[in-house]
């Protein structure tokens, strides 16, 4: 292990008293950590959304994916849903305060991506090709 690895990983990212507690992080980073919560975020930060501008806007979420990612999100009180009584209901999702906090991260997170993308597409062609038989992708 390198120098400059173990100074990087020696201190504690966290610190929540007992070694062996979580500070209940897990289950926060198990929310925005899942692609599905991070992209329906992304769109909500433009502002209020319908179902279906959301599906159409998450390329690849299922119906029923995106129920559930909603569902959660709302549980978690990173957003709010709204029931219009129309005829049909219109049903319309957007971000909490606490929501609206969490943008900068993943703000962040995006640009970090950003500006590494080119260093991590090289790291892992190095590593495939020393790694032929590898299935890890």
């Amino acid at each position: 292990m390198s120098v400059r690895h173990t100074e990087v990983t020696s201190g504690s990212v966290v610190t929540c008293g007992d070694e062996h507690e979580d500070c209940g992080i897990r289950e926060v980073l198990d929310r925005i950590g899942d692609k599905w919560s991070v992209l329906v975020v992304v769109e909500l930060a433009q502002g209020m959304r319908r179902f279906r501008q959301l599906q159409r806007a998450v390329p690849g979420i299922s119906q029923r994916m995106l129920t559930l990612t909603l569902r959660r999100l709302e549980r978690d009180g990173l957003i709010s849903r709204t029931v219009r009584p129309t005829v049909p209901p219109q049903v319309e999702y957007e971000l909490t305060s606490t929501g609206h906090s969490l943008t900068h991260l993943v703000r962040a997170l995006a640009d970090w991506s950003a500006e590494h993308r080119a260093a991590i597409g090289q790291a892992r062609r190095e590593w495939d090709e020393a790694n032929p038989g590898s299935s890890i992708r």
